[in-house]
């Protein structure tokens, strides 16, 4: 099935989930323009807080030009539900926590709420798109749009296809990616796609050499970020990413692609302790 897009900026964009990653993606649309509409099952008014901290910090940096944060968050909403959302949205993007069968609930959702024009997309960072592409009727609109952490100021953006997505949906969106500012890479679908499958591996072994006491954690991130200009090393990157959502990720690779994705004991203790990086003030580096 192809469908046909128009070839600006979306004027119209839905996020599902107002965590960090979705009120990055809603703040990295409004700043180029479109209106944004963010579901939020929580606290909406976090997410608009989030939204809003973020544009107070690139207006810091000096990266909205002469425009106010406030006039850029006047492009952001918030509803409560995925079905909530208006039907006549460019693309939605959901954001919701790396768990199959609450993204397999939103996208049907999604879907059902939307138009048929409407690009869907999740930012998944290791599922199968045609797995989640199996809660549609219509899986061809569905691609990935993995955004990295934070994501205004990430340069990347991972485009994965399935082998049902339709080239038109894939040229649409990469589209957008450019207007946004942002590089894409286009992969196809597969576990952990291109960066989650090299990242996890990097940091698990990185997990593993602290684990054993090769040396700590600080001489293992240094030793990536001069020997071989990594610009952050592995453990450093795990906290930022989150050790839960790094543990969610590994656990899923190792089912799907071997044992060498098998979580170290060390991940996981750290994440049944709460230290789960930047976002709780502790994970392999202190935040505090």
């Amino acid at each position: 099935m192809t469908h046909k897009y128009v070839t600006t900026i979306p004027d119209h964009v839905g996020v599902v989930g107002g965590g960090r990653m979705g009120a990055g993606i809603a703040q990295a649309f409004a700043t180029r323009g479109s209106a944004v509409t963010v579901a939020e099952s929580g606290e909406q008014q976090g997410a608009l807080n989030r939204v809003s901290d973020g544009l107070d910090r690139a207006y810091e940096r000096g990266k909205l030009g002469n425009v106010a944060p406030a006039t850029i968050l006047g492009r952001v909403r918030t509803v409560g539900a995925p079905d909530a959302l208006p039907p006549s949205l460019d693309l939605v993007v959901e954001a919701v926590p790396e768990l199959v069968d609450l993204k397999l609930g939103v996208l049907s959702l999604v879907e059902k709420t939307v138009s048929p024009a409407t690009v869907i997309a999740t930012n998944t960072s290791s599922i199968s798109i045609a797995e989640l592409g199996s809660a549609l009727n219509d899986p061809t609109r569905l691609i990935g749009m993995h955004f990295f952490n934070p994501v205004p100021a990430s340069a990347l953006v991972e485009i994965v296809r399935a082998p049902v997505t339709d080239t038109a949906v894939v040229e649409k969106v990469r589209e957008w990616v450019a207007q946004l500012g942002k590089t894409e890479v286009l992969v196809n679908d597969s576990p952990g796609f291109a960066t989650s499958r090299l990242g996890v591996c990097l940091g698990l072994e990185a997990i593993r050499m602290l684990e054993q006491g090769v040396a700590d954690a600080e001489s293992i991130d240094r030793a990536l970020e001069l020997g071989y200009r990594h610009p952050m090393g592995p453990l450093r990157s795990t906290d930022l990413v989150g050790l839960d959502v790094r543990l969610a990720i590994a656990d899923h690779l190792a089912k799907t692609l071997g044992d060498r994705f098998t979580p170290p004991t060390l991940l996981r203790e750290k994440v049944a302790r709460g230290e789960l990086g930047r976002k709780t003030g502790r994970g392999f580096f202190s935040w505090s």
